[in-house]
């Protein structure tokens, strides 16, 4: 089964937000990096996503107005086999993601990103809902705290837990790297 690589919105955009934090991102880049790396040494090909939303300013770090619309600093390069922008959460939303994924026998997703319970979540349920296999890589996603409704706090530890619970049999095959580099090459 034909598989690729999904990094999703690993862009500048994200350090303009106030709860960035480095020591959180470090695991995340990590994980990603060994990721891209592997997939690249077993000729998996490697699709980019952008996120751009509006306002269309240069105060919105997500506006390509603002320049912070490129890979985030501290992932290693790679050459994409595909770049899309989203405007959605989900990636295959009017993307054209959907339509090169199937024009290239595309079966099996890895997913991977910024921010685990946003659009990687997101994606992820919708390639399940068209047909497509996911392999979902927790630790190759990432994510931030954040305050319940309530005024709870809520880890990102926990979100990503909940997250992969969710996923998990459902709507994906929750993997750590190395599971979806070996699960990539057999399909391969």
């Amino acid at each position: 089964m034909k598989t690729c690589l999904i990094v999703i919105d690993a862009q500048e955009s994200f350090r303009q937000r106030a709860y960035w934090n480095e020591t959180v991102a470090a695991p995340y880049f990590a994980a990603q990096n060994a990721l891209i790396e592997g997939a690249v040494a077993a000729g998996v090909p490697i699709v980019r996503i952008f996120h751009v939303d509006a306002p269309s300013n240069a105060s919105n770090p997500f506006a390509v107005e603002s320049g912070h619309i490129h890979p985030i600093d501290g992932l290693t390069p790679f050459e994409a086999t595909a770049t899309f922008t989203k405007h959605r959460h989900s990636a295959l939303v009017n993307s054209g993601l959907d339509i090169w994924l199937t024009e290239n026998g595309i079966r099996r997703l890895i997913v991977s990103g910024i921010r685990t319970e946003q659009c990687c979540e997101t994606t992820t349920r919708h390639a399940s809902d068209l047909g497509w296999e996911v392999d979902y890589v927790t630790d190759a996603t990432l994510t931030f705290d954040m305050v319940q409704p309530d005024g709870r706090p809520l880890s990102a530890a926990d979100i990503k837990a909940r997250t992969a619970t969710v996923l998990a049999g459902r709507f994906a095959t929750v993997c750590s790297v190395t599971q979806a580099l070996e699960r990539a090459s057999v399909a391969a």
